[in-house]
């Protein structure tokens, strides 16, 4: 997190994960993931199952970072069991094809509800895959609560 009066470095913004797209899921289960979000994902990143009906995409190094943490927390903790049987036990490595397809389990495309079209999200360390018709009821929602969640995450320093 850059501090008030820092500036944001170029690697940062070198793999800052931003933008939305739309693409077609093939019959097959293939997804075109966005050159711009591949370059920023590398040749190797992992898709799991995601909060909110989506699936969450990682690179390498973050999906590090989220497994270390688990690896750092209490197993004894019924929560912490929970959630890393959710995030680690429907994860598939990802790497995509000569014309940028990665596959989609039907596991994965089952928890997101996707169908034929997606809606590919940057969100800064992640990639979000959604499909559109849950993604423009959520998009919907969230937009008429927009400033109420602002105002509470102000709160929180954020």
């Amino acid at each position: 997190m850059v501090k008030s009066g820092e500036k944001w470095s170029e690697s940062w913004w070198a793999c800052m994960l931003m933008g939305e797209f739309q693409h077609n899921i093939d019959d097959k289960g293939r997804l075109f993931m966005p050159a711009k979000l591949r370059d920023a994902l590398g040749t190797h990143f992992i898709v799991t199952k995601g909060l909110d009906g989506c699936l969450f995409v990682y690179t390498e190094a973050e999906w590090n970072k989220l497994q270390t943490k688990f690896a750092d927390s209490p197993m004894s903790n019924q929560n912490v069991r929970a959630v890393a049987r959710f995030f680690f036990g429907g994860a598939v490595d990802a790497e995509p094809d000569k014309q940028g397809r990665i596959m989609l389990p039907q596991s994965l495309r089952t928890h997101a509800c996707l169908k034929k079209v997606a809606v590919i999200l940057g969100v800064g360390s992640r990639v979000e895959i959604w499909d559109i018709d849950k993604w423009n009821e959520y998009n919907d929602k969230v937009g008429k609560d927009v400033n109420d969640i602002v105002g509470q995450l102000v709160d929180l320093g954020i």
